[in-house]
C-alpha cells in the first residue's frame, strides 16, 4: 500500500450537517456585541462554578474524615490539618482566584467585583472549616468540656480550714 488516500472517491459526498464551507470575513457590530455579551455570561457562569467548588469536595472530605477514625494518629492529623488550612489559603487568594472572571468594565482585583460569587465562595470555605472543627471536636482536640478548663478554675477554701 502506498499510504496515499484516494481523494476522488470522497469528493462527491455532501458536507456534514452544520459545516460551513465559506467563512465570512466581515463581522457586523451586532454579532460582535452578541459574542461579547455571551462571553461575559460565560465568565459569570464560570465564576459561580468557582464559588461553589469548595462545597463540591465536602462529601469526599467527610468520607476521608470518617475513614481516618476518631483517634489522634498521624494520618488523621494530616487530613485535619489540610482540611483546616485550605479555607485560609483560599480566602487569602480570593481576589486573584476571581480575577480572570471579572467583567471588562471593572477592576479585576477589587473586592466588590463579583461580590455575590465571592460571598458564596467565603460561605463554602466556612463550611469546610466547620467540618474540620467538628472533626477536631470529635477527636477531643478542642476544649469543649468543663474538664478542659480545670487549670483556670479557682478553688475556694475547704470548710475544714474555715472553722479554724
Amino acid at each position: 500500500m502506498s499510504g496515499v488516500v484516494d481523494v476522488s472517491k470522497w469528493k462527491h459526498l455532501p458536507p456534514p450537517p452544520g459545516f460551513a464551507s465559506v467563512v465570512s470575513s466581515s463581522k457586523s457590530s451586532k454579532s460582535a456585541a452578541t459574542s461579547t455579551a455571551s462571553y461575559e455570561e460565560l465568565k459569570a457562569k464560570r465564576a459561580w462554578d468557582l464559588a461553589f467548588s469548595p462545597s463540591k469536595s465536602l462529601p469526599m472530605q467527610a468520607f476521608m474524615l470518617y475513614m481516618s477514625g476518631g483517634g489522634v494518629q498521624i494520618f488523621s492529623m494530616g487530613i485535619v490539618f489540610m482540611l483546616l488550612s485550605s479555607p485560609f489559603k483560599n480566602l487569602a487568594s480570593i481576589n486573584s482566584a476571581f480575577a480572570p472572571f471579572a467583567p471588562a468594565s471593572s477592576s479585576p482585583k477589587s473586592f466588590t467585583t463579583l461580590l455575590l460569587q465571592k460571598i458564596a465562595y467565603i460561605f463554602c470555605n466556612l463550611l469546610t472549616l466547620a467540618l474540620g472543627l467538628w472533626k477536631c471536636r470529635s477527636m477531643g482536640l478542642l476544649p469543649t468540656g468543663t474538664g478542659d478548663w480545670l487549670a483556670f478554675e479557682t478553688r475556694g477554701q475547704p470548710p475544714e480550714h474555715i472553722l479554724i
